[in-house]
C-alpha cells in the first residue's frame, strides 16, 4: 500500500530512550499495533509485521528494548535488562502510541515474538482492559525453568551461585537476569489477562516446546492455540505467511 507513512519514533523510561519504527495509514482514529521483538534481536526482525498490521488499517510500531538486543537503536546496558525492564520499556510505548492524536486509545493490540511474547504478556496483564488483542508467536514461556536449570540458550551457569554477569551467545548478561525470574510464577501471572489471546507456535521449535504454548492456551480464559507443522522458534518465510492469515482471521 502506497500510503502507508514510516517514520521514526522515541519515548522515554526512566532516563533510558526507546527508539523504533512506526508505520501508519492516512486517516485518524487509527486501532494501535505494537510488535516486540524477542531476545538478543532487534526492530529489524519485527518491522515486516508492523508494515503488515499498518496494511491492515492499523498505526504500528516496533522498536528496540533498552539493552535489549544487538545491535541496538535504545539506550540501555544489556547486563541491566531482564523481563522486567522489557516491561516497563513496552509500557512506555504504548502510553506514547495512545498519546498520538491520529490513535484509538481503546484498541490496542500487543504481538510479542518470544521473548517479546513474554513480555507483551506481562503488560497485557496489567493493562486489562486497554489492551483489545495480543498475540504470541513461540512465546519463550520456559524462560524461568531455564532459569532454575542454570541453562538459557547458550548459556549456561550454577542457578544457586548466578554469577554477575555472563554470556549468551554474543551478548552479556547480568545475574538479575536470570535471578529475577527463578520463584516467578510467568505462567499464572500472564494468565490474569481476560482478552483475547492468539498464539502461533511452530511444532518444531528446539528453543522453546510448544508444549509450553499448549499450557498457556489452557491457562487463558479467552486463547486460542495455532500449532504450525515443522515450523521451528522464527518462522521461514512458508511459515510466516500461514502465522499471520492466523493472525488476520483473529482480528
Amino acid at each position: 500500500m502506497d500510503s502507508i507513512k514510516k517514520e521514526k519514533f522515541r519515548c522515554v523510561r526512566d532516563g533510558l530512550t526507546i527508539r523504533g519504527l512506526y508505520y501508519r495509514p492516512q486517516g485518524q482514529n487509527l486501532p494501535i499495533a505494537i510488535v516486540s521483538h524477542g531476545f538478543t534481536s532487534n526492530y529489524q526482525t519485527t518491522k515486516g509485521y508492523a508494515k503488515w498490521f499498518a496494511e491492515h488499517g492499523y498505526a504500528a510500531f516496533c522498536f528496540d528494548f533498552n539493552g535489549g538486543g544487538l545491535p541496538s537503536k535504545s539506550d540501555g546496558d544489556t547486563t541491566k535488562m531482564t523481563i522486567f525492564t522489557e516491561e516497563q520499556d513496552l509500557k512506555a510505548v504504548v502510553a506514547y502510541a495512545r498519546s498520538l492524536p491520529e490513535t484509538d486509545g481503546s484498541a490496542v493490540t500487543l504481538m510479542g515474538c518470544s521473548q517479546g511474547g513474554v513480555v507483551s504478556g506481562l503488560v497485557a496483564a496489567d493493562l486489562q482492559e486497554q489492551v483489545e488483542r495480543l498475540i504470541l508467536f513461540y512465546p519463550a514461556l520456559c524462560i524461568p525453568d531455564d532459569a532454575r536449570a542454570g541453562t538459557m540458550i547458550h548459556a549456561k551457569f550454577d542457578p544457586d551461585n548466578i554469577p554477575e554477569t555472563f554470556s549468551c551467545g554474543p551478548m552479556k548478561l547480568g545475574r538479575d537476569y536470570a535471578a529475577s525470574v527463578q520463584n516467578f510464577d510467568l505462567m499464572g501471572e500472564i494468565s490474569r489477562y481476560t482478552g483475547k489471546v492468539l498464539i502461533i507456535h511452530g511444532t518444531d521449535d528446539q528453543i522453546v516446546s510448544y508444549h509450553y504454548s499448549e499450557q498457556a492456551q489452557a491457562a487463558y480464559p479467552n486463547a486460542e492455540l495455532k500449532l504450525i507443522p515443522m515450523a521451528q522458534h522464527g518462522f521461514s518465510k512458508e511459515h510466516e505467511q500461514i502465522a499471520l492469515a492466523y493472525v488476520e482471521q483473529f482480528l
